[in-house]
């Protein structure tokens, strides 16, 4: 029975404040290239990983800011990505298949929780848009837009974070419902991606408005009916002056606010009053069960060019920890994948 050394990246120990690659340390340890007797998992060959801003909250120790279990220290951190099943005690996989789902930060890993898994049917993409675009990301996409804000066309709709794995779809989705479309993001190669690449109708860098408030006044002077949320703080508090009358806000994430000790406090929710809107917040894996709709909507898009989707690869597991760590200071350039093996 074959077996082989699995480099891993491992979490030190829980994190205060912003993450550091030093939180985060290489090893390796010996794995036999079988599943133990009996086990109704999968042993997986992992393939792509997916760095994603809420596995900050997985390195508190606490669950107030997080939605899901802390990482252990000392073990392999996990999250998700794109895997090749080498064998499987699980009779819905078999040796061969491609999977996306939870798995964990090394080069191969046993997955025993099989029903969080999706077998990848269409490999005519890349199979790194699993980590992102047919992935998780994708997803939040889909829900956030269409099942939580319903847009109709001509509305006016604003995009936090848009440069990245999931507000690059939104705009896309929404400028194809025939919406008109803004995003903010952080460095001026972003807003000419957002504008020249993704077709948003405009972009800003949020860094060089000091008045948030007047900057959305200027691109929306007839006020916002959807905003897709993934930043918080400051952002939020100035979209809330915006709304128009029925404007609906789908809170994805809030990553300003994720590495402080003290959150931000949002001054100006009495707009949702006065404006009669809607602010929900999701969970995408309350929605997997809409993954197949999806996938009916978006496949096609990406074959006829009308999707497009910007991918910021690192490759070498031994990369992965500057990588995640670099979403929290806007280092990457659309969704931040890390390259295991390409095979």
């Amino acid at each position: 029975m074959a077996e082989v050394t699995n480099k891993q990246v491992v979490l030190k120990d829980y994190v205060s404040g912003f993450p550091k690659e030093s939180d985060m340390v290489l090893t390796s340890s010996t794995l036999k290239l079988k599943l133990p007797e009996g086990s109704k998992g999968v042993l997986v060959k992992n393939l792509y990983l997916s760095c994603d801003p809420y596995m900050r909250g997985r390195m508190n120790n606490t669950r107030s800011f997080s939605y899901i279990e802390s990482f252990k220290p000392g073990s392999p951190i996990t999250g998700y990505g794109v895997a090749k099943v080498l064998d499987s005690g699980d009779p819905n996989f078999k040796e061969e298949d491609l999977i996306w789902g939870i798995t964990g930060w090394e080069e191969y890993s046993i997955i025993t929780a099989t029903e969080t898994l999706f077998k990848i049917q269409h490999t005519d993409v890349p199979l790194s848009y699993y980590t992102g675009l047919l992935g998780m990301a994708g997803t939040s996409a889909y829900v956030g837009l269409y099942e939580i804000c319903s847009p109709k066309r001509g509305e006016y709709v604003f995009i936090s974070a848009a440069s990245g794995a999931v507000g690059q779809l939104v705009g896309q989705f929404a400028k194809l419902l025939g919406c008109y479309v803004v995003g903010s993001a952080g460095s001026k190669e972003k807003v000419d991606l957002l504008k020249n690449k993704f077709g948003f109708d405009e972009a800003f860098n949020y860094k060089e408005e000091p008045d948030l408030d007047a900057t959305l006044k200027r691109y929306f002077p007839e006020g916002i009916d959807i905003y897709f949320e993934n930043v918080g703080g400051k952002m939020l508090d100035a979209v809330l002056l915006n709304l128009r009358s029925r404007a609906r806000i789908a809170v994805c994430g809030m990553i300003s606010q994720y590495n402080l000790q003290q959150p931000e406090g949002v001054h100006n929710l009495t707009s949702l009053v006065f404006k009669q809107a809607r602010m929900e917040g999701f969970l995408v894996f309350d929605y997997y069960h809409l993954y197949p709709k999806f996938l009916e909507l978006v496949l096609p898009h990406i074959k006829e060019g009308k999707i497009v989707y910007v991918e910021d690869v690192a490759e070498g597991l031994e990369s992965g920890p500057a990588a995640l760590v670099g979403l929290f200071s806007g280092r990457n350039v659309g969704k931040q994948v890390v390259v295991v093996s390409r095979e």
